[in-house]
């Protein structure tokens, strides 16, 4: 059954042929509700730090007139956390990732989903931050609220990667070296690794009372087998090719997938943190709802539902 939100769905289609990632973002933001976000750690830290002097950009409320007053010079409170959260998006950009049917791949769609991510929470003034990686790790950026940060996050996802296969350890580690403030993290990635390798570092995370939210882009050939004649397939991260006859494979095949997916869903809810699917077709706007009603749940607990998601017009 559908579910009935306030979140009007956006036409991928139309919003892929953009060729600006910053004007597809914007116009996914633009066309989702306002006041659906609510932070649960509204406001600024109490743990006042040191003045600093008023510039372009900061919020007029945050100036002490009282010190005003005796100085005539507008002044600020510097607090130790300025922001209402820290993020982190974490982007796949390996060759499994470029596989697309429907008129763009599933990188597309990641950069795009990152991009809208990024400039939602920008617009929160939360502190965002970017990890792009493949066989390595390609870009770090801290997050930050500051002036051109989005504009930095949107240059670095529209960067071409030359890596091919996936190495999710690497960022997970890496994260776990560079994050010590409590931060929310969500990774955007196919998913197509066995995920027991990624347990104790996920978990290793989770650990430190990180939030962390797992989106999986897949095209919908990898969900649906949509072959019925014998074809050669190329693996597009070690470049093998095996001849597949379609007939025999196609119930190994659907078999195998649902246990991959089994096996993810299970992890998530065992480390308590969020597992959720989306197909390329699917709008951008499903992800940014569900992470969004997960910050509403107390305390961000419980792995989001991996579930068949209504694109426009269909249901759940």
């Amino acid at each position: 059954m559908k579910q009935e939100t306030s979140v009007g769905w956006i036409d991928m289609a139309a919003i892929m042929r953009m060729d600006n990632l910053q004007w597809r973002a914007k116009r996914i933001v633009d066309g989702f509700h306002s006041g659906l976000h609510r932070s649960p750690r509204h406001g600024f830290s109490v743990e006042f730090s040191e003045y600093r002097p008023f510039s372009v950009g900061d919020d007029p409320r945050t100036i002490d007139w009282k010190l005003f007053a005796r100085s005539d010079r507008y002044y600020i409170k510097k607090f130790e956390d300025e922001t209402n959260r820290r993020c982190y998006l974490v982007v796949d950009q390996s060759h499994s990732m470029r596989h697309g049917t429907v008129g763009y791949s599933k990188l597309d769609y990641a950069r795009t989903l990152a991009a809208t991510l990024a400039y939602y929470w920008n617009q929160q003034r939360d502190a965002v931050g970017l990890i792009t990686f493949d066989q390595t790790i390609a870009d770090v950026l801290p997050a930050r609220y500051r002036t051109g940060q989005l504009k930095r996050i949107l240059t670095m996802l529209s960067r071409e990667s030359a890596g091919a296969a996936t190495d999710l350890e690497a960022p997970l580690k890496h994260l776990a070296e560079i994050v010590r403030h409590r931060s929310l993290i969500v990774i955007i990635s196919d998913f197509l690794v066995p995920p027991e390798p990624l347990r104790q570092a996920l978990g290793f995370l989770g650990a430190r009372r990180h939030e962390i939210v797992l989106l999986q882009t897949l095209d919908p050939s990898e969900k649906r087998w949509s072959f019925d004649k014998p074809v050669m397939v190329q693996d597009l991260e070690s470049g093998r090719e095996i001849f597949v006859d379609a007939a025999q494979a196609q119930k190994q095949y659907a078999a195998r997938f649902e246990q991959h997916q089994k096996q993810w869903g299970e992890m998530a809810g065992t480390l308590g943190i969020g597992w959720y699917s989306l197909e390329t077709e699917e709008s951008i706007e499903l992800a940014l709802w569900e992470l969004l009603q997960r910050q509403q749940r107390a305390g961000g607990g419980g792995a989001i539902p991996s579930r068949a998601v209504a694109s426009r017009g269909g249901s759940r």
